[in-house]
């Protein structure tokens, strides 16, 4: 054999080897990619339903606490960015918004004795809660899903292969919220106070 057919022969071999590589990498690329975008869907099934149940609960809300106009704006301007928000970083500031101004509204529940002991109230706090706990799970399952994403795009060669085939990492992690580390206020001295999330 020359020298010149075992050159052709192991650039073949490099070729196919670093050809199967590249396939296989992207195509676990658009797999891993794929499971992101059924996480992001499943987050977003949850979320629709929690804002699907807002109008009921704040028009329950409202036939008691006629005088909250404050927190009932806040809750509509933040579900409408929620239902017109388009990408999932743009969702998770909306839904960002919407819980704050929704732990508003349940804490006005307080004030309202009688509002407490409504039947429709009690239901919708329950759902409410229920739909909350699938958001906390349907969360964690993206961010999770997410972070596998991200870190098999940025291993080496992975992130070569990723460059190639237009895949970048995605840094729309859900994170907590700012007022969410601060402590709550409360003051058992005061019944009429009532500590409000942010």
């Amino acid at each position: 054999m020359s020298k010149g057919l075992i050159a052709v022969i192991v650039i073949v071999l490099i070729a196919l080897v670093v050809g199967g590589q590249y396939v296989g990498v992207r195509n676990t690329l658009v797999t891993k990619n794929e499971s992101v975008r059924s996480a992001w869907s499943q987050v977003d099934v949850v979320l629709q339903r929690r804002a699907d149940l807002i109008p009921n609960l704040v028009e329950t809300v409202k036939g008691y606490a006629q005088q909250e106009q404050t927190v009932f704006g806040e809750i509509a301007r933040a579900r409408s960015a929620l239902l017109g928000a388009q990408t999932p970083a743009q969702k998770i500031a909306a839904n960002g918004q919407l819980d704050g101004a929704l732990g508003r509204l349940l804490a006005l529940s307080e004030n309202y004795p009688q509002l407490k002991s409504n039947e429709n109230f009690q239901r919708l706090q329950d759902e409410l809660a229920g739909t909350e706990n699938r958001i906390a799970v349907e969360r964690k399952r993206y961010n999770d899903t997410l972070q596998d994403y991200n870190t098999y795009v940025q291993h080496f060669p992975n992130n070569i292969y990723a460059g190639f085939s237009g895949f970048k990492p995605n840094d729309a992690y859900f994170k907590a919220s700012e007022g969410s580390r601060e402590v709550p206020k409360v003051n058992f001295g005061n019944p009429a106070a009532v500590a409000t999330p942010q």
